[in-house]
């Protein structure tokens, strides 16, 4: 596949021109104050393959908030602690609501459909933390990050954190009925601080897409899971990564992903590389807009979709 790949450095210098010239742009997750003053205009994508230079274009050397893109992290070291005995409390399937629904949670008895909508994200950290502090379980969870991105500069932004604290309503909701159905094991205080100050890590393109290598599989890449689990990560990350918006990701770019309402967008070409956009203005399903655009592009321009070329 490599030898037949055109230059990367001019693909994605074409595609940062096309997103800088798009006048509908999305909108940022402004219910968060802090991501409500973002630049709307920035636009960064990066690709890391093992054992070769990050190529880059626009702003990706600009730090963002990751927000969800955090969940395959922490959902890499729920398996590594619990194993198959995770999806006892968390299940495999796309919800085909939004990533905050209450719905779904009421219906099914407080037992969420994957671990990457917030229901389910909370879940997944508060099985994390189970036994541990919520500045444990954060460090342990920028250690991890950090190795795989091979950056010790990785931080979580306390504004950020802070903000999402004041104004996570919703989450507190789906907090409690999770533990009515004793299905959260900490205080909700502490598992929602511990996942607010989890979804306000703060990477920039070039530091995602290389931390995302360890979901690759291919020779040189950070061996920080098994290929047994970086297939099951992937496979989740294909079918529920983009919430309900996860069907058109896959039919539109045809890689396992995972957004966040930061902008930000994750993908993995397995075997091959790892790539990271951003754009701070979302679509109607809450995933980057011109990230997606930009992602579908490149996949088709490339021949990057797991399905095949275009």
């Amino acid at each position: 596949m490599a030898e037949a790949l055109p230059p990367l450095q001019p693909v994605l210098d074409e595609i940062t021109e096309i997103a800088r010239a798009s006048d509908d742009r999305g909108k940022v997750a402004d219910y968060i104050p802090e991501l409500a003053d973002v630049d709307l205009n920035q636009f960064g994508i990066a690709i890391a393959r093992p054992g070769l230079p990050t190529v880059m274009a626009g702003d990706a050397q600009v730090p963002f908030s990751i927000q969800s893109v955090s969940k395959v992290f922490m959902l890499a070291l729920a398996l590594g602690k619990l194993g198959d005995r995770l999806w006892s409390r968390v299940g495999r399937e796309p919800s085909g609501h939004s990533f905050d629904s209450m719905l779904l949670l009421e219906l099914e008895k407080g037992y969420p459909r994957n671990p990457f909508i917030n229901a389910g994200a909370i879940v997944t950290t508060d099985a994390v933390l189970q036994g541990s502090s919520p500045r444990e379980t954060l460090g342990a969870l920028l250690r991890f990050i950090r190795a795989a991105a091979g950056d010790e500069a990785i931080h979580i932004n306390d504004r950020v954190a802070r903000s999402e604290i004041a104004t996570g309503h919703r989450n507190f909701a789906l907090a409690h009925y999770l533990l009515s159905h004793g299905n959260l094991k900490n205080p909700p205080e502490l598992s929602l601080g511990t996942y607010f100050h989890q979804c306000a890590v703060e990477m920039t393109c070039a530091q995602l897409a290389n931390a995302g290598l360890f979901l690759v599989g291919a020779p040189g890449a950070p061996r920080l899971v098994s290929r047994a689990r970086i297939r099951r990560i992937n496979a989740l990350m294909m079918t529920c990564g983009h919430y309900d918006g996860s069907g058109d990701y896959a039919f539109r770019v045809g890689l396992p992903g995972k957004s966040g309402v930061g902008g930000g967008i994750l993908s993995i070409v397995p075997g091959v590389a790892a790539i990271a956009v951003w754009s701070p203005g979302l679509n109607h399903y809450g995933n980057s807009k011109l990230g997606t655009e930009a992602m579908e592009r490149l996949t088709t321009r490339i021949g990057w979709s797991v399905f095949g070329p275009a």
